[in-house]
């Protein structure tokens, strides 16, 4: 890795965990738990509840609250919980900013509004206004696909220099800008540079990143550990080697072609995956979405297989 002059609050793996229900459909607090402990087993250095892979956008404020509260029990403060709350504007993200902290959330992990037409003046108030209503650190969430808006890296950088981002979760998948924002940053002290990727993460991690948010490590916690391990060390083609490994591990969300629909596919391969390897019982979906079936469910275990994992 490149040289860093400040020290990021946060680093190494952490997993968007997510969350399991049983085959009625009811959430399955007993495998929220069950995840966790395999997350924490698997080496992670923190966890990012209710994220896209925990297909927050699906759950009712209850159950968001009780998913919380079981990841809260589980982990037992081994490692930092950085939590999403995310919502369409800012008084409503402030608001639910505010349960999660409540129960036990120690950092706040929130995408720019959505729904809502923004601009970047808007954009910066919204993190400014949230940031002055929590006192934990705030990391933006950059997931264009969802919010249908990249921030731009000159204005996480401005945010990240005057003290109201403490980082970002870069799910935009432009290297480019990734890699910008890193020579943007790196002298802002605390800021933590996180990449979304499943399987450039050996790249980012040699652009300069602090960590790593897979969504793939659910299922393969410790391979994602021995990466971020090894690109910290400087062994670069262990790194590579790895990475090579998840990414043929990743081809699990193929699995379903075109079955389903692309967030069924991708959130219910994990989840079929950590069926296969006995974390929890059942791979059903939050409704509308479709579960996989037996055939995808054998094809995974195949790769499993395949991979070292089974």
């Amino acid at each position: 890795m490149s040289p860093q002059t400040t020290t990021p609050l946060f680093t190494g793996v952490v997993p968007p965990v997510v969350t399991p229900r049983t085959a009625e459909g009811e959430l399955d607090l007993a495998g929220v738990e069950a995840v966790v402990e395999h997350l924490i087993q698997g080496g992670v250095t923190g966890l990012f509840p209710l994220g896209s892979s925990g297909e927050t956008p699906y759950l009712t404020q209850t159950e968001r609250d009780e998913v919380l509260r079981a990841v809260v029990s589980a982990n037992a403060g081994r490692v930092p919980l950085l939590v999403g709350a995310n919502d369409q504007t800012v008084d409503r993200v402030v608001d639910e900013a505010k349960k999660v902290l409540a129960i036990g959330a120690d950092a706040i992990v929130a995408t720019s509004p959505y729904y809502a037409i923004s601009d970047a003046a808007e954009v910066k108030a919204h993190f400014r206004a949230l940031a002055a209503a929590v006192d934990v650190p705030v990391l933006a969430y950059d997931i264009p696909v969802r919010t249908h808006y990249k921030l731009p890296m000159q204005l996480v950088a401005e945010l990240a220099a005057e003290g109201t981002l403490s980082g970002v979760k870069d799910s935009s998948g432009d290297d480019v800008s990734f890699r910008q924002l890193r020579l943007l940053t790196r002298g802002v002290e605390g800021f933590s540079l996180f990449t979304g990727h499943e399987v450039v993460c050996d790249g980012a991690m040699l652009s300069g990143a602090d960590g790593i948010v897979p969504g793939l490590g659910n299922v393969d916690p410790a391979g994602y550990r021995r990466l971020y391990d090894a690109a910290v060390e400087g062994r670069w083609a262990d790194a590579q080697a790895e990475q090579d490994r998840l990414t043929r591990l990743f081809r699990i969300v193929d699995v379903p072609n075109g079955r389903v629909s692309p967030g069924a596919a991708g959130l219910g391969a994990f989840k079929t995956a950590l069926v296969e390897l006995g974390v929890f019982a059942s791979n059903r979906m939050a409704a509308p979405m479709l579960s996989l079936n037996d055939e995808e469910a054998a094809a995974i275990r195949t790769i499993l297989e395949t991979e070292g994992l089974l």
